[in-house]
């Protein structure tokens, strides 16, 4: 396969992993039975401001991303586009949605959400062009402190859903879901989609451990 070919499949892996990112985000919203930590804190500075989740997500993104500079972070180009598509996406993706009442029916939202997260950020991860702007702060805040990944990881997550369901996001049993499966899922789906490392080239995707990298919107 030639180097244009690898590219063009690397880019398609990197923009359809976006894309249902901010679709996934979109389901679990249209739920209504939790969402995942940062999205928490989207939806109350949404309802706080009263522009769209999708919005706010581009907002906080971009003011992640002006963090990386004190943190020496070199953004890639999946992680500049991180910042918009994700935030479209949803915002395009909601305003598709009929509302769901029903539990019969937010109930499978919320695994399809779950589900169709773990393969996006499979194929955003495996596309090779940078980690979000969210995970990149977690990182940066590890080489620069020394604390694990992990620490730094939970200690930002929680002040983001605490301070999320304090502006009226939702948490609940989505969150812990979400919590739980993302993890495995996402190994999962990078196994799947990963593609093998050109010759001479980077260290093949699937060898990442995606808690260090998994996606945030």
């Amino acid at each position: 396969m030639s180097t244009s070919d690898r590219l063009g499949r690397r880019l398609i892996r990197l923009y359809a992993g976006l894309a249902l990112y901010g679709a996934s985000s979109a389901l679990l919203v249209a739920a209504d039975l939790g969402l995942e930590p940062w999205n928490v804190l989207h939806q109350g500075l949404a309802e706080l401001t009263g522009l769209t989740i999708g919005v706010v997500s581009i907002a906080v993104g971009a003011l992640v991303l002006l963090l990386w500079i004190p943190l020496r972070q070199r953004p890639g180009l999946g992680t500049v586009s991180n910042v918009f598509v994700v935030g479209l996406a949803m915002d395009g993706t909601l305003a598709l949605l009929p509302e769901a009442h029903a539990l019969a029916v937010r109930v499978p939202l919320l695994v399809a959400g779950v589900v169709l997260n773990g393969a996006a950020t499979g194929l955003y991860i495996a596309a090779r062009f940078g980690p979000g702007p969210r995970d990149g702060l977690m990182t940066g805040l590890h080489l620069r402190t020394g604390r694990s990944v992990r620490l730094m990881r939970t200690t930002v997550e929680v002040v983001v859903v605490v301070t999320g369901f304090a502006l009226g996001g939702t948490v609940g049993i989505g969150t812990v879901l979400y919590a739980v499966a993302i993890g495995p899922l996402a190994q999962w789906f990078l196994k799947v989609f990963a593609a093998p490392a050109a010759p001479g080239g980077s260290t093949v995707v699937a060898g990442m451990t995606p808690h260090g990298a998994i996606l945030r919107p």
